[in-house]
């Protein structure tokens, strides 16, 4: 109850309890709101959101960030399509050690956010631009472990003077932009330095686990001891994994698989994000552990993050 207004409208818009506030909420449910105004329109819409002392004000400007990140959901889903059809064009083994993608429908805004939804799909440092105001093209990456992004740029500058009029970044995320018509010459440019520095290795996706979790530990006390820790990079939330048995699977929202899994000898839900495709009936599965709530129940659900087919 001692939350700013402007925090308090966010987590009202975003339908979420701040009693019960986790990372989750932050990271996925106010902070895309609050940057939102920063891709579309304007930012001091987030800033005044979160500085404000009037509760009216706040909840105005919530319904605003809340609109506007509604609108950045749209142009991102046109997005995605653009760019899916795009790298459709890779059959099996032929995706390049980098990609990079251009479209003059694109915004400018959300390019970062393609750039890694591709990059996650791919797993190959991927870059997408957009025509800027000026004419330009204004561009931005992300990478996957072993590929230092804007040492990469660095180097491409330098192979080309003049292609790239400015550039920045850190390892995983960096930002570029190209002179007018430079596109083709950055993508082999690109495509060029990740053939040198990337190994067959480092182009396998992996995900690290942490083995099985006993049946024990399936409570909410669990949950909430790990949501309660701070996880980052170098220092990741723990991922289980464990054989299971489908018992059934529905597509909800159009793109989510929930689960209904026997594990060992309970039966547990799931969901998969963003995953569509019909799975098998059993299944080695990656996962890591929530609470999902309904009509005021707390039931502990395995968020699944990979799945390979058991063999027999």
């Amino acid at each position: 109850g001692r939350m700013q207004p402007g925090v308090a409208a966010l987590f009202a818009v975003a339908r979420r309890a701040p009693e019960r506030a986790a990372s989750f909420d932050f990271g996925f449910a106010l902070g895309p709101r609050i940057n939102a105004a920063g891709r579309l329109a304007d930012m001091t819409l987030g800033i005044e959101c979160l500085l404000t002392d009037d509760t009216m004000r706040a909840a105005e400007l919530a319904a605003q960030l809340d609109a506007i990140n509604r609108e950045r959901r749209e142009v991102e889903a046109g997005m995605r399509e653009a760019a899916e059809a795009t790298v459709q064009r890779y059959g099996d083994g032929d995706t390049p050690p980098a990609v990079a993608l251009f479209d003059p429908g694109f915004h400018e805004g959300v390019v970062g956010i393609v750039a890694g939804r591709l990059k996650d799909r791919l797993h190959r440092p991927t870059f997408a631009f957009a025509c800027g105001a000026d004419g330009a093209l204004k561009g931005s990456g992300r990478s996957i472990p072993g590929f230092h992004l804007r040492d990469a740029l660095d180097l491409v500058a330098k192979r080309h003077p003049g292609l790239l009029l400015r550039f920045g970044g850190h390892a995983m995320a960096a930002g570029c932009t190209l002179a007018a018509g430079g596109f083709e010459t950055f993508e082999q440019a690109l495509r060029a330095v990740a053939g040198e520095w990337l190994d067959a290795a480092t182009l396998e996706r992996r995900l690290a686990v942490d083995g099985p979790l006993e049946p024990q530990w399936f409570d909410a006390p669990t949950v909430a001891l790990l949501d309660a820790q701070v996880w980052g990079q170098g220092f990741e939330a723990p991922v289980f994994c464990d054989e299971v048995q489908v018992v059934q699977q529905r597509l909800v929202g159009e793109k989510h698989m929930k689960l209904r899994l026997r594990h060992g000898s309970a039966v547990r839900e799931a969901i998969w994000f963003g995953h569509a495709d019909p799975v098998p009936e059993r299944l080695r599965l990656a996962y890591r552990l929530s609470l999902d709530e309904w009509n005021g129940q707390q039931r502990v659900q395995m968020v699944v993050e990979a799945g390979l087919e058991a063999t027999a």
